[in-house]
């Protein structure tokens, strides 16, 4: 059998240029059952009418639907306290506490002067006793020679 007449409706309908009868002999063409393995590719294009009037519904679907409609539909309201609306906010200090717990024992931590404590937490100032006194106030030592120099000691 020779499909050109088919082929020239095809090529016609991807150029926009058929009209609505010959979309319909397209649609009635590829419904058939023996198609050509050159046009089988595009059936399921113009298959999809045939589909579509098998999926249609059915004269008793409004009174199913009705019927879904009008059972009672039990719902159960929760009762939520105030602990559990406040839940979110009490995590959310807990977490900036611990935060701010680790930020503050990592700064001790890494304190270039470990062993001092901080300004809010001394109460009395550490007294040295001995030369490191001298040494640390007023006396400069050259590391090349070890020697103190007491310019400072005469500003």
């Amino acid at each position: 059998m020779d499909y050109k007449y088919i082929e020239q409706l095809l090529e016609r309908y991807w150029n926009s240029q058929t009209t609505l009868e010959e979309e319909a002999i397209l649609k009635a063409f590829f419904c058939q059952d023996d198609i050509p393995a050159s046009l089988l590719p595009y059936k399921p294009l113009f298959a999809y009418a045939k589909a579509e009037e098998e999926n249609v519904l059915g004269d008793d679907f409004d009174a199913r639907m009705e019927a879904l409609i009008g059972e009672p539909v039990t719902v159960k309201a929760k009762v939520v306290t105030l602990r559990q609306r406040m839940m979110p906010l009490f995590k959310a200090a807990a977490v900036v506490a611990i935060i701010l717990t680790l930020g503050n024992a990592s700064q001790m931590a890494f304190n270039e002067e470990g062993d001092e404590m901080p300004a809010a937490v001394a109460v009395t100032p550490k007294v040295h006793n001995g030369p490191s006194v001298a040494m640390g106030d007023s006396v400069k030592m050259d590391t090349l020679k070890k020697t103190v120099a007491v310019s400072a000691i005469l500003k």
